[in-house]
């Protein structure tokens, strides 16, 4: 049976097939781009993926999410091609991937939910992000908890602990509660700690990126803050929100860069990383950084959208940034660039938003952009401190 740890599973080079399953809720062509995403992910995870298989049915089966035939295909193309793991799309019910353990021993069985929690598990640099990826993970596995799990009162000891006749997996499960438990009080102080550090930071505006995974966001935070930030061209670059002091003629204001969205983003990582996010809770202005040159930009959009409404942040002001317009082309070839830019700029400024083009890696529009920001951070500046305008 696929043994399962709250610890990063991944290794270099492991093989994998995607699976998917396209219902009457969503299209096959919508499947086709989660799981070109999926792709990403596994990647990013440092594993190869080696083929993909779609299912079509009007709802997920109880029992194996994808139905026993195509199960069974599943199977003999593992087996065959001697795959080390099987990713599906979708967040997998306990029974269900209890059953498709069943159905392709010795091969892990993942889900979107725990390959994403694996990912930040890899990611995690500080001790701060590792404990609240360490909640997560304990969060999603313990209704998933099986006989493989006995290692775990290794953890714990002496008298009481195990009562007569108790099921070693009771004692498991009693384990991993204490470990959330004790993780959730360690966050709680963190969180103490750090809404303390945001009251200390003085009389200043504070600016939030956000948007979805890399679409640039740590690469403009080192373009406007002339210090080195951690960027990579991988899903999750950025874990711990990190805050620089910007200053563009001589207004100093605090600029942040927060973990990037992303589709179906497990609700365990959503409240683990509450202190992280408290960060994008609690500016004054939010710059909602856009790749514009991927194909599914505005279904990235909506999904920064909906994320930024389950937090409580969508009230706030926000700028709409659409980065890599180096990139951007007519998919079909028949407009231009300024054409593309044109029609998506009169398109989102019908609905009142602030829109504004650029591009990091070319570094066009940077110094138009740096303007735009003064002028709107001058603005909430005034109104939010209006006895303290000698800076400018």
């Amino acid at each position: 049976m696929a043994k399962r740890t709250p610890l990063s599973t991944a290794k270099p080079q492991e093989t994998c097939i995607l699976v998917g399953l396209a219902t009457r809720h969503q299209r096959r062509e919508q499947l086709e781009e989660y799981l070109d995403e999926l792709a990403f992910l596994v990647e990013t995870a440092s594993a190869e993926p080696k083929h993909v298989f779609i299912q079509t049915l009007d709802k997920p089966d109880v029992r194996t999410f994808i139905g026993s035939g195509k199960l069974q295909e599943i199977k003999e193309y593992v087996e065959e091609e001697n795959i080390d793991m099987v990713v599906f799309d979708d967040e997998l019910s306990p029974i269900q991937l209890r059953n498709i353990e069943k159905e392709i021993p010795e091969r892990k069985i993942l889900d979107r939910t725990h390959l994403i929690l694996d990912i930040f598990a890899q990611r995690a640099a500080t001790a701060h992000a590792k404990t609240q990826v360490e909640l997560a993970q304990y969060q999603y596995l313990l209704p998933r908890l099986t006989n493989m799990w006995t290692h775990l009162q290794k953890q714990k000891g002496g008298i009481g602990m195990k009562g007569p006749g108790e099921k070693e997996i009771e004692t498991d499960r009693r384990v991993i509660r204490d470990r959330i438990a004790l993780l959730r009080k360690h966050l709680e102080g963190i969180d103490k700690q750090m809404a303390t550090q945001r009251k200390n930071r003085g009389e200043m505006i504070r600016v939030a990126f956000v948007g979805y995974t890399n679409v640039g966001k740590s690469t403009l935070m080192t373009l406007l803050s002339k210090s080195d930030v951690f960027a990579e061209n991988k899903l999750f670059a950025t874990l711990d929100t990190t805050v620089r002091k910007v200053v563009i003629d001589n207004l100093p204001f605090l600029l942040s860069d927060t973990v990037g969205f992303i589709r179906k983003l497990p609700t365990q990582l959503i409240e683990s990383f509450k202190s992280t996010l408290d960060e994008t809770r609690e500016s004054d202005l939010l710059i909602h950084v856009v790749d514009v040159s991927h194909p599914q930009c505005e279904d990235h959009m909506a999904v920064v959208d909906r994320t930024l409404a389950d937090i409580g942040s969508d009230s706030k002001p926000v700028l709409l940034l659409f980065n890599k317009i180096d990139a951007l082309k007519d998919p079909e070839g028949e407009r231009s660039r300024e054409d593309l830019i044109r029609g998506l700029r009169e398109r989102h400024e019908a609905l009142g938003q602030h829109v504004f083009f650029m591009s990091a890696k070319t570094k066009e529009g940077l110094e138009e952009f740096r303007a735009l920001l003064y002028a709107t951070v001058k603005d909430l500046h005034i109104k939010r401190y209006p006895y303290n305008n000698f800076l400018y």
